[in-house]
């Protein structure tokens, strides 16, 4: 644990490092869209404290284990979802990801938690990009980033980094644990969260075209 003084600094590091990134990674894409529209930079500012908050979220205020982790991290990657789409959901998972690891890391790197982080943020800007948030969507949302990163791919990397077997109750035992007690849980807090951003009237504030 780290001493509540150190954990402010670093909190700081991380959102001027989320932002800086994200800007960095703006500005290599050179789209020309970001050019001719001077109000992008406030999308960039948004995808920043987005970034940022998943990495309070994630790393900060989550309980965690070498096989299982219990975060809220999804509600600003459904945020994001709505506003920016799959392609720049991903990256700006990824983004938190590293930034995360960089900063507050509580094990080795491994480049599979990381394209974990890019599936899950597109999954959410495929069921969400720019669309109301219905019971339907929350759902499948919910049990395809379950299966998809929960169920497969997550006991994969695990299986590999600390030389378990694939099938082990190990991983298995209190992963299908919280699978039952969070599918619900995720699916709610998506579904009243969801609804509760005025989606439109952002993107109308930020003269972005909306659907």
């Amino acid at each position: 644990m780290l001493p509540p003084g150190r954990r402010i600094r670093e909190l700081i590091r991380g959102f001027i490092f989320a932002f800086a990134a994200y800007y960095c990674v703006a500005a290599l894409k050179g789209d020309a869209k970001m050019k001719k529209n001077r109000l992008d930079a406030r999308m960039i500012a948004i995808m920043g404290l987005l970034i940022a908050l998943m990495v309070t979220l994630s790393r900060l205020i989550s309980i965690e284990t070498p096989f299982i982790k219990l975060s809220v991290t999804f509600i600003p990657q459904v945020i994001m979802g709505i506003l920016f789409g799959p392609f720049w959901s991903g990256i700006g998972s990824v983004l938190a990801d590293l930034v995360g690891m960089a900063l507050f890391s509580k094990s080795a790197f491994f480049i599979g938690f990381t394209l974990n982080a890019f599936i899950e943020g597109a999954i959410y800007g495929f069921f969400f990009y720019r669309k109301e948030i219905t019971w339907k969507n929350a759902i499948l949302a919910t049990l395809s980033v379950t299966l998809i990163i929960n169920l497969i791919l997550t006991p994969l990397w695990l299986a590999l980094m600390y030389h378990v077997p694939l099938f082990s109750w190990v991983v298995w035992a209190p992963r299908l644990l919280k699978t039952v007690i969070w599918i619900p849980l995720q699916s709610i807090a998506i579904y009243y969260v969801g609804r509760s951003i005025p989606y439109k009237k952002i993107l109308q504030s930020l003269t972005v075209r909306t659907k």
